[in-house]
């Protein structure tokens, strides 16, 4: 009898898939120590919505156990068991075996996480923890943040740029052939006019701060609407058929871009996930210290001495259950 996918009637958000693959890559990578294994135990165990994302990447590879997969991607998806190579499968190369298998599954489960497999095969990306800069060919600067995605696309007419999740620090160049500069998220188009600005997707809705210059935004449904048009040191998030109002751009919101992440009075929870989003693993808030608030510049190369400050400056502790599981919660009596 074929293998059945047990989550392929039941929609799993994008962020557990990509968690899902990001852990599947982690235990072939042939350097998955007790802990790791741990920790992915751990995480399947901790929402139904997890072992769904991790039993259809199982059920996939159940079918296709006639194709070419590497041996240790069969053990850590199928068996759950130290994977010993002889030589590990570089994580680029699993991200794109685990993406191939999963495009070969098919079925409804794949078409409604179509944005992880997108990040991993997209022109430019970074990791968790990663962040970089590219030149393009025009002499624009892409920085991305941790986690992010773009595809780029230059032709004799334009020059676009595909946010395919994250965000990311443009600074435009003067096109020799002045060929417009357009940047696409899920929700809509922007046209940059000479500017340096900057673009986050979010669920269901993409947000826009503008340094230097304006921005012209076009959600995807409003028709033959004028675009809103942002000038410097103005923000808006707009969904696929509005902008919402203006408000003052954030320029700590990219202190990423320089290393740092930047909070003035931000709630404990945000920062947190802000923080998470720069370290491997689940990082987690207990609902009681939610609401402190948190403020300062933290160098993002040590995350561990940011968890350290916070014990030390807020009333919270930190517990790590391993390495990759960790939640702050309140500082007992």
């Amino acid at each position: 009898m074929a293998a059945r996918d047990p989550g392929a009637s039941v929609p799993v958000r994008a962020a557990v898939a990509r968690q899902a693959v990001e852990w599947l890559v982690e235990l072939q990578s042939g350097e998955a120590g007790d802990a790791t294994r741990a920790a992915v135990q751990q995480w399947r165990a901790a929402h139904p919505e997890h072992e769904r994302a991790w039993q259809h990447i199982a059920a996939v590879n159940a079918r296709w156990r006639g194709a070419a997969v590497p041996s240790p991607l069969a053990h850590a998806v199928l068996l759950d068991t130290p994977a010993v190579p002889a030589r590990p499968l570089p994580r680029r190369a699993a991200a794109k075996t685990v993406a191939a298998l999963l495009c070969a599954g098919g079925g409804a489960w794949l078409a409604h996480q179509a944005t992880p497999w997108r990040e991993w095969r997209a022109d430019a990306r970074t990791g968790t923890g990663q962040r970089r800069t590219i030149v393009l060919a025009d002499g624009s600067q892409v920085s991305l943040n941790s986690g992010s995605a773009v595809d780029v696309r230059f032709s004799a007419g334009e020059r676009r740029l595909r946010l395919v999740s994250g965000d990311i620090l443009v600074s435009t160049a003067r096109d020799r052939a002045a060929r417009p500069f357009i940047v696409a998220t899920a929700e809509g188009e922007l046209r940059p006019l000479g500017t340096r600005f900057a673009v986050r997707q979010h669920a269901g809705s993409s947000r826009v701060d503008v340094f230097e210059g304006a921005v012209a935004i076009r959600p995807r449904d409003a028709g033959q609407a004028p675009p809103r048009v942002l000038q410097a040191g103005q923000q808006a998030r707009f969904s696929a058929a509005a902008v919402a109002d203006t408000r003052p751009a954030d320029g700590d919101s990219v202190a990423w871009a320089d290393g740092m992440l930047v909070a003035s009075g931000m709630r404990l929870a945000d920062f947190l996930a802000e923080l998470g989003r720069h370290r491997h693993g689940r990082l987690g808030c207990d609902a009681a210290v939610a609401d402190l608030r948190v403020s300062g510049s933290y160098p993002l190369a040590d995350t561990g001495r940011i968890l350290d400050t916070l014990r030390a400056t807020l009333p919270v502790e930190i517990h790590f259950i391993t390495r990759y599981w960790v939640s702050v919660r309140p500082a007992r009596r």
